[in-house]
């Protein structure tokens, strides 16, 4: 039997022409960023991750970007896209560009950048960390599990599904003018504690969210839950928060 040669390429429908515009940055020859521009042709279908790759794989492989999963669970491939942020493994080119248009991608804006679309997220994390993001409780372990009720699990089932892609803390405002405040991702994950009904850190946790650089920073621009690729309501998230900590000062 004569062999079969298969395509590489079995898509059916006609491409997408794409200038993909990208702001580039390389700490070693740049004084500032610039914006560079590279034609391609995909799929309405494709990611703009896949986009993403084809230009570093094939085009300019100095092309730097964070990914790993590429199916919106680690967070790395936070970056703006069209004007908003996004992550790039998540988002269809049909969604965010028309055929013979520009796309363009950018960093994530409040936190230096590194190369190209690679942002430090040192002060993210560190913000992450002070809020004690770790299961407390002093007493003494029980027979078995520390139990919880479904409604009591129910209270923070939004802020556990948080991947800390820094979308929505890079969207924010008072963020990018004030690096001290916590954010909104700190603050989401502090509720996912501070809720939880086993834990014993709750008094604390409370503490440092009353802080000047805690949950009163907010001005609720609801840039974080636009922004936040897992449909969390962080806005609502914050105001419980902040409810919580007068609660406890009253």
């Amino acid at each position: 039997m004569a062999e079969q040669h298969i395509p590489l390429d079995t898509h059916t429908t006609p491409p997408m022409r794409v200038n993909v515009k990208i702001l580039r940055f390389n700490p070693e020859t740049d004084k500032k960023p610039h914006w560079e521009t590279y034609p391609v042709e995909a799929q309405a279908s494709d990611r703009v991750l896949d986009v993403l790759n084809y230009v570093k794989w094939y085009v300019e492989p100095t092309l730097t970007f964070r990914r790993s999963c590429g199916h919106g669970i680690c967070g790395s491939d936070a970056m703006m896209i069209a004007g908003r942020n996004r992550l790039a493994c998540k988002v269809l080119l049909r969604d965010v560009v028309k055929d013979g248009g520009t796309l363009t991608v950018e960093p994530i804006r409040g936190l230096k950048v590194e190369k190209d679309l690679l942002v430090d997220m040192d002060p993210f994390f560190d913000s992450y960390r002070a809020i004690m993001p770790y299961f407390i409780n002093e007493s003494p372990p029980p027979a078995g599990e520390r139990l919880q009720s479904p409604e009591l699990a129910e209270r923070m089932a939004h802020s556990s599904n948080c991947i800390l892609c820094a979308c929505c803390t890079t969207s924010c405002p008072i963020f990018w003018v004030n690096g001290a405040y916590l954010g909104p991702a700190a603050i989401v994950q502090a509720h996912r504690f501070i809720f939880d009904s086993r834990d014993e850190a709750t008094h604390q946790r409370l503490n440092i969210m009353n802080q000047n650089t805690g949950v009163w920073r907010c001005r609720t621009a609801y840039n974080c839950t636009e922004a936040c690729p897992r449909d969390i309501p962080i806005t609502t998230i914050i105001e419980e928060v902040k409810r919580a900590v007068m609660y406890q000062q009253a």
